[in-house]
């Protein structure tokens, strides 16, 4: 098997961004091993002609075999809200990760993080994707971290809430500043071409969309496919646990989430605040993905 035959390795395809991953690689005619814990949720690739291999992220020999023989991988680490042990359980990933790539010896990873993750402290959940780059930066890894701005998907059940009641909840302050926001399948397409991008060695690439946006952006959106007046409606910090019951965050998570929603409102949390990072932008607009939202929600 010569090495460009050999296969690039994707996890998360059970997610938005991995699955784009897979998506665009395999759409460009590139062999794709795709990792799941289940692997009924392999099944659908491998009608596409992937790889499918099993892995627990803690697992270090089975995450090993899953890099092994690869001409590269993007890799996530999924955060687990419910859980008191959050930041421990994403240590544990990170440093697993970290263990198994070099014992596989991948030649490139793209791991998925975020704008702020170069920041110290007042990152809130930033801080686990802190944690996944100084991992694999610790351990020698060549790779690419992606810093992803804002999901559009976030927006997902406040947008349902807005075409019930004529009004967007929104953590993010004030509603009329923009920030940068991208949209997930770009963050998976841009993660495939940064694995195929001949040249780039260790670094940080921050990516956002096409332009900024605001949240009232979105309700004007909201506000023009349903025709019918939508307004922003920001919630006070006060009401923030009660408006997230439903989720059932731990306690642990909810203060994670509330530390990275201040950082966000006071602009500690910025896309610009790593001068040494590439910028990169995505091109899928904010209406797109909101009219998608609201198709689902219908």
């Amino acid at each position: 098997m010569t090495a460009s035959s050999l296969p690039y390795v994707v996890f998360g395809v059970t997610g938005r961004t991995g699955a784009a991953a897979a998506d665009a690689l395999l759409r460009s005619g590139h062999s794709v091993r795709v990792v799941v814990r289940d692997l009924a949720k392999g099944r659908p690739w491998a009608a596409r002609g992937a790889q499918i291999a099993v892995a627990d992220l803690t697992d270090l020999a089975s995450m090993t075999m899953a890099l092994s023989h690869a001409q590269g991988a993007y890799v996530v680490s999924p955060q687990h809200y419910t859980r008191e042990d959050l930041f421990e359980r994403a240590d544990v990933i990170a440093n697993t990760t970290a263990r198994a790539a070099v014992a596989a010896a991948v030649p490139r990873l793209v791991a998925l993080s975020s704008v702020g993750a170069d920041r110290e402290s007042g990152t809130g959940w930033i801080g686990m994707n802190r944690m996944f780059e100084q991992r694999l930066g610790e351990a020698g890894v060549p790779a690419i971290f992606l810093r992803a701005a804002y999901f559009m998907e976030n927006w997902t059940p406040m947008v349902g809430q807005a075409m019930r009641s004529g009004s967007l909840p929104t953590f993010l302050a004030p509603p009329q500043r923009p920030i940068p926001m991208v949209a997930t399948v770009d963050v998976g397409t841009t993660a495939a071409a940064l694995l195929l991008e001949e040249g780039m060695k260790t670094c940080a690439v921050t990516l956002s969309g096409p332009k900024d946006y605001a949240p009232n952006d979105v309700a004007a959106i909201v506000s023009a496919r349903l025709g019918k007046p939508v307004h922003a409606a920001v919630l006070p910090e006060a009401a923030w646990s009660a408006a997230l019951a439903d989720v059932r965050f731990s306690k642990a998570a909810l203060a994670g989430f509330s530390e990275m929603t201040r950082g966000l409102n006071c602009s500690h949390i910025g896309i610009k605040s790593d001068p040494d990072a590439v910028e990169r932008a995505g091109t899928t607009a904010l209406d797109h993905v909101i009219g998608e939202l609201m198709q689902r929600q219908g």
